[in-house]
């Protein structure tokens, strides 16, 4: 804590704080969060088609569909909190554990090696079949439907931007700071497909 305390805003030292005191609570409320924007950012960017409420609907109603929120960004944030936060903390948290204290070029390059073989694979599924049962299937086919289509570009696309904000992490990011770098990284790549998804489907609605 130490490292980032000095002239660090006061907010992000109470964050640090509970993060240090409730870990797990505190990345679920932060996961959840961050699930939830990112679906309503790309709504937003991507220009997704708006669900209109009655004119007799109550005022909060309208402001919540102008805002672009809905229930599938309620299931992101319900799923941030209960699968993905509880995912990465057992997951990532053992992956450091494991490589405390161990330094150099080598070490770096094994714990890159088995986030890529472990733990991405692992956050894959949890989150195909997660978006799936979000996504309307409720029967094991539609699952491994989903699992089958998404599951190589997902990890693919892991396998690209881990290795890399890993490095930037190993190197520049104070440990403390980590689950919010990882988040943020996170945010930006979940925000970018989320919006490729939504305008290829408005694509084929169109089409």
């Amino acid at each position: 804590m130490s490292q980032v305390t000095k002239g660090t805003h006061p907010l992000l030292v109470k964050y640090l704080e509970q993060l240090a005191a409730h870990p797990l609570r505190t990345k679920a409320f932060t996961t959840a969060f961050i699930s939830f924007l990112q679906e309503v950012v790309a709504s937003h960017i991507a220009g997704a088609p708006v669900k209109k409420p009655s004119r007799n609907a109550p005022i909060l109603q309208h402001l919540l569909a102008r805002a672009r929120i809905d229930t599938r960004a309620v299931k992101l944030a319900i799923y941030g909190f209960l699968v993905s936060a509880p995912l990465s903390h057992v997951l990532v948290g053992s992956l450091q554990k494991f490589f405390a204290g161990k330094v150099g070029v080598q070490a770096k390059m094994a714990q890159i090696f088995v986030h890529n073989l472990l733990i991405s694979p692992i956050q894959a599924l949890a989150y195909l079949t997660s978006m799936a049962i979000i996504n309307g299937a409720r029967t094991k086919e539609g699952i491994a439907r989903t699992i089958k289509t998404g599951f190589w570009p997902v990890v693919r696309t892991t396998w690209i931007v881990s290795p890399l904000s890993m490095v930037i992490a190993q190197k520049y990011i104070p440990l403390p700071l980590w689950v919010l770098y990882f988040n943020l990284i996170q945010f930006l790549v979940g925000t970018y497909f989320n919006v490729r998804v939504k305008k290829f489907k408005r694509k084929d609605i169109r089409d």
